[in-house]
């Protein structure tokens, strides 16, 4: 079962189905919280992280960047003991290096977006490859389901699903925008 034959009308995944899931983004502070949540999913059902999410949010400093990168070994152990976010100290571990990471990206690359952009198109193999290499916590499942959440690899929405619809005309306008 596909999740937009359950997502649509859900009480928790809905919103997130027909807004975010599938399209694309630009934004550093939106492109480091997807793929932190996706770290956070391992293991774990969507529905639990969506549920967590506003906790995670709070106790991430709203995913920022250059506030989680700055969280030392103190303010892990504070986070391990906050309720409100899944306590996995591999993850939170990961979630520090990798906002580290994205730091790095913008002397490299001009920014995360501007990396994956640099990147793409590739295929799955390819970009776990390559996460694997950039950053911690990222497995096959991790990397194709962060991917399909912002775009860059197909699959998100089933083809007759009204959210696909509304994504190819957003990604057809910005092929126009692009010259493409």
């Amino acid at each position: 079962m596909s999740y937009c034959t359950i997502a649509p009308g859900h009480p928790v995944h809905d919103e997130y189905h027909a807004t975010e899931y599938g399209f694309p983004q630009r934004d550093e502070t939106v492109l480091f919280e997807r793929l932190c949540l996706e770290i956070f999913q391992a293991g774990l059902s969507w529905e639990i992280v969506l549920k967590r999410r506003p906790g995670l949010r709070e106790a991430f400093d709203g995913f920022d960047v250059d506030r989680v990168a700055g969280l030392n070994g103190a303010d892990q152990v504070r986070l391990l003991l906050d309720p409100r976010i899944i306590r996995n100290r591999l993850k939170v571990a990961a979630i520090v290096a990798n906002a580290q990471r994205v730091q790095a990206m913008r002397a490299s690359h001009g920014g995360f977006a501007a990396w994956l952009d640099a990147h793409h198109p590739r295929d799955k193999p390819a970009w776990v490859a390559l996460f694997k290499q950039t950053f911690l916590f990222t497995g096959g499942e991790i990397v194709g389901s962060f991917l399909m959440s912002l775009d860059y690899l197909p699959g998100a929405h089933d083809p007759d699903c009204p959210v696909f619809k509304r994504i190819a005309a957003i990604r057809k306008k910005a092929q126009a925008r692009r010259g493409r």
